[in-house]
């Protein structure tokens, strides 16, 4: 297959990349920057039969004012680009797959595909629009990946929480008790390609591992796999005077189950944290 991939040199791109040239199909990079006409995507994705986008600056970090519009725009304006390309192409991909996130769920209840139980903030409200505007694609079939927090080993969420934690310095954020919904970076590419062979599937899949817990939980693991004290308590106040607005990343507790991939035949390669986890750090 020809596939054209917008975002692929980022954490999750690079690894789809290598993926995808593994099972021998061709890898297109495309780049959309504010100049980019709509007339010069159609010619990078005309007669491709996939395109993928990842565009998107990254969620963690303090949410300015002005971040907040380099977040909405890094995402929406690939997107909206991107959409406007295929319904100009003559001969359009087939498959249209954007990405996504599982912030626009509320953190009060569990959620599959079907829910519509959506947070009332930022982020949700920016995944909203996210997903409005690959949906305007109207000419292919469109799926929107819902990630949660992605783990790997060489970026991505492990980066930023593994180092403290091996220094012994680890610990829960806030009371703990909030929901992480997570999938490794390896189920992350191979889902991908699962939607790309699947054409049964369209509109929300949630990328996220069958088992999600509680970030105490999470802590415990982290400590007994690194064999490292986690006594430390980082508290919710500090997290927020840290982050603000974007605190809420690390905070809200998100409870997502993938039941679009496991009832199509899906299978995991790390479906626990502990696993997923294992595998990270044995690569040291």
């Amino acid at each position: 297959m020809k596939i054209v991939i917008c975002g692929m040199s980022g954490f999750v791109g690079s690894a789809l990349h290598e993926y995808l040239l593994q099972r021998s199909d061709t890898i297109v990079g495309l780049s959309i920057r504010t100049d980019t006409s709509v007339e010069k995507i159609v010619e990078a994705i005309d007669n491709a039969d996939v395109v993928i986008n990842l565009s998107g600056a990254n969620i963690l970090g303090r949410w300015s004012d002005s971040y907040k519009n380099i977040l909405r725009q890094s995402r929406l304006e690939s997107t909206d680009k991107l959409a406007a390309a295929i319904v100009a192409c003559s001969n359009p991909p087939s498959t249209f797959i954007n990405a996504s996130a599982v912030g626009i769920y509320d953190g009060d209840h569990q959620h599959t595909e079907a829910s519509e139980l959506f947070a009332n903030d930022f982020l949700a409200t920016l995944v909203m629009d996210w997903e409005k505007a690959a949906m305007a694609a109207q000419k292919t079939r469109v799926c929107v990946m819902r990630f949660g927090v992605v783990l790997g080993k060489d970026g991505g969420a492990m980066q930023k929480m593994l180092p403290p934690f091996k220094m012994g310095l680890g610990g829960k954020m806030g009371d703990g008790t909030q929901m992480v919904s997570w999938i490794h970076l390896d189920d992350l590419v191979r889902a991908c390609a699962f939607l790309i062979d699947h054409a049964n599937l369209n509109g929300v899949v949630n990328f996220t591992a069958p088992h999600p817990l509680s970030n105490a939980s999470q802590t415990k693991i982290i400590g007994n796999v690194l064999h490292r004290p986690t006594f430390f308590t980082l508290p919710a106040w500090l997290v927020r005077l840290a982050f603000g607005e974007g605190s809420s990343v690390m905070l809200d507790s998100k409870e997502v189950y993938p039941e679009k991939l496991l009832k199509n035949g899906f299978e995991f390669l790390y479906p626990s944290f502990e696993e997923a986890l294992r595998q990270i750090v044995s690569r040291d």
